[in-house]
């Protein structure tokens, strides 16, 4: 069967269609239906089944005589250290670190904060809260003590785990101090905290409320997998909200299971035992879904991988571990390849690896600008696949699914929606444009299996958020449009599509101009606000490693190429060249900052930025065009 008819067979029978996926799962009491919409628009998934992540994710693979089999690859140049854990390992370490929670009073129910770096005992951390039914919060490791002190106090949770330290190239983030930090501002105390102490610093121990990990667990019974309902969360992962009070998305269990593993094959093309890498962080989705939970539930080996695309050390990084590791599916963001491409525009160091094996890139998280994409497909020759989705769905909305059938690609474009996703484009009152047209990007309810039911504690908010705006659908915050072949194209957050002059234009179109220029390694554009005009599209340019040409011709060029390719409809007239863009430490470009700078607004510190000190960059290099005005 191909795409077409299995987004058919969705299409036409959704409940049948899910069912079917679950039997891939092993259930402790199976689901007698797929959805329930007693409390629409709140659904759930398979809601009266009984199941345990942690049994699907490692004991499974263990029964069925695959013990053996490497389940986590754990690769640190940053450290030095390389190391493989076979399920049979993994299922006694998550076991062990369980039956210790579980004998300090953590049961079913309970949140466990997990702040650690990119090492193997983070998933085992996961796992081991999955095995026994607590809800985990995994908080990107290194977040200041305020942000994590909110997260303290929304989540509640009886016990933290962290590590002493991470490792950033050239320096140790000390992850204690900023712990206790947390626990001083915020109003909640977790009961205990379990330290994982790197042999890169040893942190101190309050006495009384820390506990070694290893000491921790000497001599405790190992924990068994508990049962939990279908629509238990699993885990909450806080996503950034626009008041500045985190979002808590909840991931229900079964519907994660189903979902992850369907994805595996379908979208990823992987089969068990195969490697699959997800060069993220578990700190975010991405790590959640396709570093822990889904190669695992599927069976596959994964890759945690502790290091930076370039500098650990240099941009041959992804090539060595994927020549090494014998990698066949590849996941990362497009931020990571245009600093490899960046460093490497001639692709030098991908001719130094072997990477016969790879069979297909996955870029998300961003969008993924079509020279990007183009470099890529010419250096690596494999499918270079954009896919679109979000923390709240927790799996791709729109993707080219390998594992069905490999469409055409078009650039620009995150291919098709996935089975369970019903997208449509919508004007501002809420109806269906015609292909070509952007609107706003709207999923008819009900989401499919595994995305968030609603927010931690939240309700209202989830509808303010989510739901109210377009009744019947779940509002992605993302604008677009969908071509006559159904492709879907992601130009912009809705708040990224700007007004000239009563014209609506997507930034992201523009920036996809700029970064065809040969020079330009990556950009971004915003809209400016403008007494004439409403706003005016600025860009920022930086430029491939090693060229030395004259930065305005540069950007004259630059001008050119976006008023020949868009039109002079754009107004797009000021540009200037900058060393480097903030991101946020997931790589997205902070975009709403950038504009707060130009406008002259004041502006909070985004908690997830990667070095502040490129702000006070943006804001010089703002001045040399005049903004902010006044």
């Amino acid at each position: 069967m191909g795409y077409q008819d299995i987004y058919k067979s969705w299409q036409n029978d959704p409940e049948g269609f899910w069912m079917a996926q679950a039997e891939a799962i092993d259930w402790v009491e199976k689901p007698t239906k797929a959805l329930n919409s007693d409390n629409a628009p709140l659904y759930e998934w398979f809601a009266d089944a009984k199941v345990n992540t942690c049994w699907n994710a490692v004991d499974r693979h263990v029964e069925a005589g695959r013990g053996n089999q490497t389940a986590i690859i754990y690769d640190s140049p940053v450290t030095h250290t390389k190391r493989e854990i076979s399920y049979f390992e993994l299922r006694n370490r998550v076991a062990s670190l369980a039956g210790a929670l579980r004998a300090k009073g953590v049961e079913k129910g309970d949140r466990v904060i997990i702040y650690m770096p990119m090492i193997p005992e983070a998933l085992e951390a996961m796992l081991a809260c999955a095995r026994i039914g607590a809800i985990h919060s995994v908080v990107f490791g290194g977040f200041a003590a305020n942000e994590l002190a909110v997260r303290i106090d929304d989540a509640t949770p009886k016990a933290i785990i962290a590590a002493s330290c991470g490792i950033e190239p050239g320096r140790v983030v000390h992850y204690k101090p900023l712990l206790d930090g947390a626990i001083n501002l915020a109003k909640h105390k977790p009961n205990f905290c379990v330290i994982l102490q790197r042999e890169q610093e040893v942190a101190h121990l309050e006495e009384g409320r820390d506990y070694n990990w290893h000491g921790f667990q000497y001599g405790v019974e190992p924990a068994e997998c508990v049962p939990v309902e279908g629509n238990h969360p699993a885990y909450i992962l806080y996503t950034s909200g626009t008041t500045g009070q985190p979002k808590g998305v909840m991931r229900p269990t079964a519907g994660h299971l189903v979902a992850l593993n369907w994805t595996m094959k379908n979208i990823y093309n992987v089969e068990p035992g195969e490697v699959f890498w997800a060069a993220s962080d578990v700190g975010w989705v991405v790590g959640h879904s396709y570093i822990c939970y889904g190669p695992l539930i599927t069976g596959n080996t994964t890759i945690v991988f502790e290091g930076k695309p370039i500098g650990t050390p240099d941009a041959g990084t992804f090539w060595r571990i994927i020549d090494e590791h014998k990698v066949k599916s590849f996941f990362t963001a497009p931020t990571a390849f245009r600093a490899v491409r960046r460093e490497d525009p001639t692709g030098e160091f991908i001719k130094k690896y072997d990477l016969s094996g790879l069979r297909a890139v996955y870029l998300a998280g961003e969008r993924a600008d079509p020279a990007t994409i183009e470099w890529a497909q010419e250096k690596l020759n494999v499918p270079i696949i954009d896919h679109w989705w979000q923390t709240e769905t927790g799996w791709a909305i729109a993707a080219n699914p390998l594992g069905i059938e490999e469409l055409p690609v078009k650039l620009g474009s995150p291919s098709v929606p996935m089975p369970g996703y019903d997208v449509q484009i919508l004007d501002e009152a809420g109806h269906p444009v015609e292909a070509g047209t952007l609107g706003a990007i709207a999923i008819k309810l009900p989401l499919p299996p595994g995305t968030l039911p609603n927010l931690w504690n939240a309700e209202e908010r989830f509808k303010k958020s989510y739901l109210n705006t377009f009744p019947g659908y779940y509002e992605t915050g993302d604008a677009g449009m969908k071509d006559e072949d159904g492709y879907l194209y992601i130009m912009a957050r809705t708040d990224d599509v700007i007004n000239v002059a009563g014209h609506r234009l997507s930034t992201g179109g523009m920036e996809e101009v700029l970064a065809s220029h040969p020079d330009v390694a990556e950009c971004a554009v915003i809209g400016v606000a403008d007494e004439l005009k409403g706003q005016l599209p600025l860009g920022f340019l930086c430029l491939n490693s090693g060229c030395g040409r004259d930065h305005d011709d540069v950007v004259k060029e630059c001008v050119k190429l976006v008023r020949d390719k868009i039109g002079p409809v754009a107004a797009f007239k000021l540009a200037v060249v900058v060393d480097r863009l903030p991101k946020t430490r997931s790589g997205k470009i902070l975009r709403g900052t950038m504009v707060k700078i130009a406008d002259g607004e004041e502006f909070k510190m985004p908690a997830t930025i990667d070095d502040p000190a490129i702000l006070d960059e943006i804001a010089t290099s703002l001045k040399t065009l005049g903004y902010p005005a006044s």
